[in-house]
């Protein structure tokens, strides 16, 4: 038996006359705007290529939204940021703190019928709010943990968890949400204080040099 699926003003309707509506808890002003014709799709094709995720396949069959293990702290669920995508909603996506809660866990991914690749995509937005400049100003802490973790990375070629936690909290200023557990892991000796670069640095540091580089990146260190 095939199964119709039709899109119609933010709902998906069935050959059996189901109909869901996948904007359900989303803010009204979503739905207004999901009901407007394509007003740019220059938005979609640069996802779509950056990604090299076929977005144009998505038909809204939520098993995106129904698995995401963090689906319920978005502002956009995951079907409603590919929808947004294709409407070219540019700002709001790269804006929305949806994209920076994504743990690229790869449930979604596994789930999609048409093998879209969500945690690609959302890597991709995260690059693309980065290069605007606008990851600042929805989820500023996460991007500083980000860098630090790179910077880590870039420094030993491993993370070593204490330097990362001094230094992010150095910059982020959040000295006490996180102490009590990093205190207890030390105290467990679960957190080496003294890091060991691991062999073959250099090559870590030439995968950062050769790295496409944007806005807020780390600099390179000669």
């Amino acid at each position: 038996m095939v199964l119709c699926i039709q899109i119609k003003e933010g709902c998906f309707l069935s050959c059996f006359g189901l109909e869901v509506d996948i904007f359900k808890g989303q803010p009204e002003s979503l739905r207004e705007d999901m009901s407007l014709s394509y007003a740019d799709k220059s938005f979609l094709t640069e996802v779509k290529e950056r990604s090299e995720q076929n977005l144009d396949l998505c038909y809204q069959c939520l098993k995106c939204y129904a698995g995401c293990p963090v689906s319920r702290h978005m502002d956009y669920k995951p079907n409603n940021v590919i929808r947004m995508i294709q409407y070219g909603r540019r700002e709001a996506v790269l804006k929305s703190h949806s994209i920076w809660l994504c743990v690229s866990c790869m449930t979604c991914s596994v789930r999609c019928p048409n093998e879209i690749d969500m945690s690609e995509v959302m890597d991709t937005l995260r690059e693309m709010s980065m290069e605007e400049g606008l990851a600042y100003k929805s989820e500023a802490w996460v991007v500083k943990l980000h860098q630090e973790f790179l910077r880590s990375i870039k420094l030993w070629g491993r993370l070593h968890e204490v330097t990362f936690f001094i230094a992010y909290i150095l910059r982020s200023f959040d000295l006490f949400s996180n102490i009590e557990s990093g205190v207890k892991l030390f105290s467990r000796g679960k957190l080496p204080f003294l890091p060991k670069k691991i062999g073959g640095i250099d090559e870590i540091r030439k995968l950062y040099k050769g790295a496409y580089k944007t806005k807020g990146q780390l600099e390179e260190e000669e």
